[in-house]
């Protein structure tokens, strides 16, 4: 039951502003959670963290460890980006679309509807108020859309959708009480950035970019000022609990907890001190010129991104139509003028050291990291356009396999969570997926009529099975020998029989009367289980003929039907929320679990019920068994997915996909304020907005067709899970959701299980046992503790000449233990022959106990063979890669010879 979340695929982008922090690590939003990228490991994970909504704008501090997000509804996180854990929380009163952090770190600037706010920024320590207001300025007259810092943290370039750039001083100072305009644009502003002097290092430009593609250059000439212009004065009291009116033993204490933003502070606090100083560089006091005028020149088409570099003077833009730009300044010279896509380009954003570009469109999903030098991609990843429909794990666990609406199927790296191929032959929506048992090929049915067989080691669709007259394709399955594969339809009610070696139709089941939404072969018998609309199960023997041999009637439609992995319980689930357990050797009806409480939850904004009275059309869509059939993991149209015990019939664990406000269903009660005479108020078309940022409201998925009873939606998304899976190993599975393919693996901190537990079994013992030179008592111990870096320390312990003896000693209910830390230990242990040779020894010594233990060690056994596999593959790869090599330099050292 200790599953936590662990990443989220399938979307890599899906709006907002993405951001570089240190140079390597891409940080884009994902709905309502943050996707962090290692682009030189290639690797992706998301944060557990979730806003209220779908996250609009989101900024870092420059030392990288902090990150602020805010979401639609203008609540905002301030997030510990090291530990992944959310520090503070704050809410706004108004729309922010623009937020970054001062150079210094001390001060946020954000942009709150038509006002300016500094904040001061929170640090490490705890504090009751770790926001502090500092200043705010109400001179704009629209929204404000753009910021930007000057190098000193002293002032802030602001335009607003009013046509005006301004610049604002931090202090409110003698001479300066209103900001300085820079006008001329005739549309809203997208962009504002400081330049600086190459020799001097000091504000000599602005730039202004504006939404009808234009680029603004204004020049700085700098007036010498006396010393009594430059003293200033504050514009309100200082509020208690400022440095000002802290006692001397306050500000000790307070210096000595602030370890980690002390410099910060003082930076600040002392930023007076630095004003009354005589300074002859006051942007305030300088005069302002517009110096040129700039245009892109794209035709229909708006600047929707934009972003500037100033050590290379260097700025990116974005366009609606899916082209950016990339020109060196103050000449305004082209380098580059590329498309990318035909959408509109959301974000585009330069690394610190100016070589990558990194571009996202939000309706696409897609995320570029572009080297604009060497025009090459660092990465390129795109998530599907439509919801997911269905999941498939690889037999060793490594990959995950996706089919969406979009009519395109791709693969997934487990562990890095980068999609590796994407499948785009099919012509209509991607509906089942299946791989085939013992070799790299992967099955896919599609409402196109087709079903596809793919060769996972040279990527293409080596065969493509079709039937007489058009058909579409709901349901997928083959038997364990991989000789035939059936699949399900929806409008004829039949079961196409083909075989895999030679592509020929072998058989046509009929019998169904409603769509065949469920299939699959029995683990240990050549039996095929169908489940459809009609309210019936059929079991049907494919290889003799006989047709239907069993079935198993419900008084509701059968929506789905899966085996438990030793082939002796049959579940499925019914369209009045229950699971029905067959026995599908004799054919009786074991037990049945309602669940119509346990999923209901969430009210639609056009249901006329409360989310707890409101219990139709709440069911259960898919079913999976774990590896070891305890217990059975069942999700569909509601926003939970529960984990039932098989044996004795009880919900052990909830888990709730999401918590994003902006979908459908989310909410158990809705806001009486939002609702009109016209209906909900968030489903009322607005065509005078400006939908500029994240994705454009739309109803996802193109499915032809719905639940029985079930009205289809077309307002926002609606949460569901459409698919879940889980991993041969037994460690994670994978549900596809509205928000993407979410993933939940087995945590791996220590939690304390021992199995059997004693006086004398401590860790002391253990160290006392490896101390005296008896690894085989430790090992024992330290089993029965079930402490996993005590059992990884006495594995390693043991010499090589006593392996054999050892491995034969352990008993066989700590076989399971053992062989999760060989898998374990393969994974990051540099020990390669030594671990071989213990698991090698293990299964000489144990091969008949593990053989008649097969179904409880399995999800153990399919980990190890997954860690081995991989290794296996680096190697072959590393080995091919010193083969070529060596021939190369003997080669070489010949014709020099």
């Amino acid at each position: 039951m200790n599953f936590r979340f662990q990443n989220l695929i399938g979307a890599p982008y899906r709006g907002g502003n993405a951001i570089i922090s240190g140079d390597t690590l891409l940080i884009s939003p994902v709905g309502n959670r943050v996707s962090v990228t290692d682009l030189i490991k290639s690797e992706t994970r998301t944060l557990p963290v979730e806003c209220s909504a779908n996250i609009s704008r989101i900024a870092i501090s420059p030392d990288g460890n902090f990150l602020l997000s805010v979401d639609e509804n203008s609540r905002c996180l301030f997030i510990n980006l090291r530990r992944r854990v959310v520090l503070h929380r704050i809410s706004f009163k108004k729309p922010v679309f623009a937020i970054k952090f001062s150079p210094d770190g001390a001060l946020i600037a954000i942009g709150v509807g038509k006002l300016l706010q500094i904040w001061r920024s929170p640090g490490f320590r705890k504090e009751f108020f770790p926001f502090e207001l500092v200043r705010t300025f109400a001179d704009c007259d629209a929204t404000i859309t753009a910021l930007d810092w000057s190098p000193d943290s002293k002032y802030v370039l602001a335009g607003s959708k009013d046509l005006t750039v301004r610049l604002f001083c931090l202090k409110k100072l003698s001479g300066f009480n209103k900001p300085f305009l820079f006008l001329g644009h005739r549309d809203s502003i997208v962009g504002a950035f400081f330049c600086l002097d190459k020799k001097s290092n000091k504000v000599s430009r602005v730039y202004t970019i504006s939404r009808d593609c234009s680029i603004f250059s204004w020049n700085y000439t700098a007036i010498e000022s006396n010393t009594n212009d430059l003293q200033g004065e504050m514009a309100d009291p200082p509020s208690p609990g400022t440095p000002e009116q802290r006692s001397s033993e306050e500000n000790k204490i307070l210096e000595s907890n602030n370890y980690d933003d002390t410099k910060k502070r003082k930076n600040f606090d002392g930023l007076n001190d630095d004003l009354d100083e005589k300074c002859e560089f006051l942007l305030h006091k300088g005069r302002w010129e517009l110096s040129k005028k700039d245009y892109f020149m794209q035709a229909q088409a708006k600047l929707t991104a934009c972003d500037y570099h100033r050590a290379l003077d260097l700025v990116v833009v974005g366009f609606s139509n899916g082209v950016f730009g990339l020109y060196q300044m103050p000449d305004f010279v082209c380098i580059h003028l590329l498309s990318i896509s035909r959408e509109k380009i959301t974000t585009a954003v330069f690394n610190e050291h100016g070589n990558w570009l990194t571009f996202g469109c939000a309706k696409l999903g897609q995320l570029l990291v572009w080297e604009w030098r060497s025009e090459s991609y660092i990465l390129k990843q795109q998530g599907h356009y439509f919801d997911v429909n269905c999941l498939a794990y690889s037999p060793d666990s490594q990959f995950l396999a996706t089919g969406a609406d979009d009519n395109k199927i791709k693969m997934w790296t487990v562990s890095s969570g980068f999609c590796s191929v994407t499948f785009s032959e099919h012509t209509n929506a991607v509906t089942a997926l299946h791989f085939m048992v013992g070799n790299r090929c992967l099955l896919s049915a599609s409402l196109d009529g087709t079903v596809r067989a793919w060769s996972l080691s040279s990527y293409r669709n080596f065969r493509t099975f079709t039937t007489p007259s058009l058909r579409q394709f709901v349901s997928l399955t083959s038997d364990q020998s991989g000789e035939v594969l059936c699949a399900g339809t929806l409008d004829s009610f039949e079961i196409f029989v083909w075989s895999m070696k030679t592509g020929r139709l072998l058989d046509v089941l009929s019998g169904h009367e409603g769509p065949v939404h469920g299939l699959m072969f029995s683990p240990t018998h050549p039996i095929l289980a169908s489940s459809s609309w009609d309210k019936t199960v059929r079991l049907w023997d494919v290889f003799e003929g006989k047709g239907a041999v069993e079935t198993f009637p419900h008084t509701h439609d059968v929506l789905t039907v899966v085996y438990r992995p030793d082939g002796k319980q049959l579940a499925c689930s019914t369209l009045d929320g229950q699971i029905h357990f067959w026995d599908p050797i004799d054919g009786l009806l074991m037990y049945t679990i309602d669940g119509r409480r346990d999923i209901a939850g969430g009210r639609l904004m056009t249901d006329r019920r409360s989310a707890s009275n409101s219990s139709s059309g709440k069911c259960f869509t898919s079913l999976c068994y774990s590896a070891d059939g305890n217990y059975i993991l069942a999700g569909g149209s509601s926003k939970y997915i529960c984990m039932y015990d098989v044996a004795d019939q009880v919900l052990l664990r909830r888990f709730q996909i999401t918590h994003n406000l902006s979908l459908d269903g989310a909410l158990d009660f809705l806001n009486s304020k939002k609702m009109t005479e016209a209906g909900p108020l968030d489903l009322i078309d607005d065509d005078n907005s400006d939908a500029e940022e994240g994705i454009d409201q739309q109803t996802r998925g193109k499915l032809g067709y719905n639940l029985p009873g079930s009205m289809p939606n077309r307002g926002r998304p609606v949460i569901r899970t459409k698919c879940l899976r889980i991993a041969p190993t037994g460690r994670c599975w994978a549900a596809a959701t509205t928000e993407g393919v979410l993933m939940y693996s087995i945590d791996d901190s220590f939690i304390f299980d021992p199995t059997d537990l004693d006086m004398d079994v401590t860790p002391e013992a253990v160290d006392a046992a490896l101390d005296e030179d008896q690894p085989q008592r430790a090992l024992l111990i330290s089993l029965r503790l079930n402490e996993d870096t005590l059992i990884k320390k006495c594995i390693v312990a043991v010499k090589p000449v006593d392996i054999p003896a050892v491995a034969s000693s352990i008993p066989l209910r700590y076989l399971q233990r053992l062989i999760e830390a060989f898998a374990d230990l393969l994974e990051n242990c540099p020990h390669l022959e030594f671990i071989l040779q213990w698991c090698q020894e293990l299964c000489k010594a144990h091969g008949h106990s593990i053989q008649q233990s097969s179904t409880s060690l399995l999800p153990a056994l399919r980990s190890l063979q997954k860690a081995i596999t991989r290794i296996h593959e680096e190697l072959a790869d590393a080995c091919s890669t010193n083969e070529y090599l060596l021939r190369y330099l003997c080669s070489t050292g010949t014709k020099n010879g």
